[in-house]
């Protein structure tokens, strides 16, 4: 099967008059370039917007989205992620398999028309309701697979370390009864869904966070993971009080404590790291460790903001996540993600490199975090490349937000021009998921999702 666009954005930047090949395995078996419309093979897609890989959404907690917009009031003298937190178990306690499997699939179809076409789950959502075990430990597990499958969009689960309520804690709290998991529990799960080979799924490992397991489970996992390639996911440094938490425990800052225990290495993805000093940045690009950031969610929480310019500049892998549902589309994140820096710096263009050739904002955003998507998801390689899996974005030209604007502008409009539903098609592994903005089983898992929100209540 070939597909040909106008211009498509290769390694390097937009190329024009692109040829695909995508192969039986829904890779993309060659992309040349400069090949004419008229010059591209019987058969041939002809496609008239512009072309864009996919990108990983590299944080995820589909349960969340049975929560989004429903802490939004303030019922008492202050209100922070602490309280949102609190609110949000009650959800975590009332959602079983069929209602998460009708949610995530929601989710997921809501995630493909926000230009994401494979997302990381951050599961800690593991037991049944009163904290016991159900008869097969992965059925949660099972339920996001089979609502991945529901929507067509590639999934990474990542089984979560998570035994304690905070570093005085000996264990986690009644309400977090559904997370618990040990070392061995996580690296058993990850290596149960990876020898499944369901597709367009993978695993890797994750560890809630440095108050949610202790420093002995945390080297536990390292040492049975010693020889895995898949991603090791971690929340750190999300809020001050953690990382206050942090230093009165062990001496140490989150990232800090991470640096130094000598964990990190290119498989280590810090969701968050929202306080970091410049040792820490200095200290995760030193160990290739790639950082994950959620504008909306951190936005939403009043966690911070990071200190974008720096991890820019010291070349760390930034990859992307829709964390608690907030925002369900990549360019509202990078829109946020720079507009916190201009309101925190009182300037324009913060994310812009002119001096290194890349005077566009949306640009270099853009390729940072489609450069991360491949170590966050733990696929062999991301993009409109050869071998690679075979994941696109049609532009729709004619959208409101990108009506009239030039070729060479089209990400500039795409971040910071909305209100737009820029996409007209969307790939999956070689097969059209959304076709003139529509998925095909739109309405019935929207019912579905309908019905199990009102059983979670």
């Amino acid at each position: 099967m070939f597909v040909w666009a106008p211009r498509a954005w290769l390694p390097g930047g937009w190329r024009d008059n692109v040829l695909l090949e995508i192969a039986a395995d829904g890779c993309w078996a060659a992309v040349a370039v400069g090949v004419g419309a008229d010059q591209a093979p019987a058969g041939t897609e002809r496609l008239t917007g512009s072309l864009l890989p996919g990108l990983v959404d590299a944080h995820s907690h589909a349960f969340q989205r049975a929560f989004a917009g429903a802490a939004e009031r303030r019922e008492s003298a202050s209100d922070d992620f602490w309280s949102w937190r609190d609110r949000m178990y009650g959800v975590a306690l009332r959602i079983g398999p069929a209602e998460l499997r009708a949610v995530a699939a929601q989710l997921y179809v809501e995630l493909l028309r926000g230009g994401y076409t494979h997302v990381c789950e951050f599961h800690y959502l593991q037991r049944d309701r009163d904290g016991s075990d159900y008869a097969d430990p992965l059925a949660m597990s099972w339920a996001l697979a089979d609502a991945a499958a529901d929507a067509g969009i590639g999934l990474t689960i990542l089984p979560v370390l998570y035994e304690r309520a905070g570093f005085a804690a000996p264990a986690l709290r009644d309400e977090q009864r559904r997370f618990r998991a040990s070392a061995v529990d996580v690296f058993e799960a990850a290596r149960r869904i990876g020898a499944a080979a369901r597709p367009l799924v993978n695993a890797g490992l994750a560890i809630h966070s440095l108050r949610g397991a202790d420093a002995a489970s945390i080297e536990s996992l390292r040492g049975l993971a010693e020889n895995v390639a898949g991603p090791i996911h971690i929340h750190v440094a999300e809020q001050t009080a953690e990382v206050d938490d942090c230093l009165h425990a062990t001496g140490c800052r989150p990232i800090e404590w991470l640096a130094k225990g000598g964990p990190l290495d290119a498989r280590w993805q810090l969701v968050h790291a929202t306080h970091a000093t410049p040792a820490e940045i200095g200290a995760v690009a030193a160990s290739g460790a790639g950082i994950v950031l959620c504008p909306s969610t951190e936005a939403n929480l009043g966690d911070g903001l990071a200190d974008l310019p720096r991890w820019l500049a010291a070349g760390v892998p930034i990859a992307i996540g829709s964390d608690s549902q907030a925002t369900r589309d990549w360019c509202e994140e990078l829109r946020l993600l720079e507009y916190g820096q201009r309101l925190t710096l009182r300037r324009r263009n913060i994310a812009a490199a002119p001096e290194q050739g890349v005077a566009s904002t949306a640009e270099r955003l853009w390729s940072r975090v489609l450069d991360g998507s491949a170590a966050a998801s733990g696929l062999p390689s991301w993009g409109l490349m050869k071998g690679s899996r075979a994941d696109a974005l049609v532009v729709d030209a004619d959208g409101d937000g990108l009506l009239g604007v030039v070729p060479e502008r089209v990400l500039d409009a795409l971040v910071f021009s909305s209100p737009q539903a820029p996409w007209r098609d969307v790939m999956v592994a070689g097969r059209w998921v959304l076709r003139g903005g529509r998925h095909a089983a739109s309405t019935a898992i929207a019912d579905r999702c309908r019905e199990a929100m009102a059983a979670i209540g």
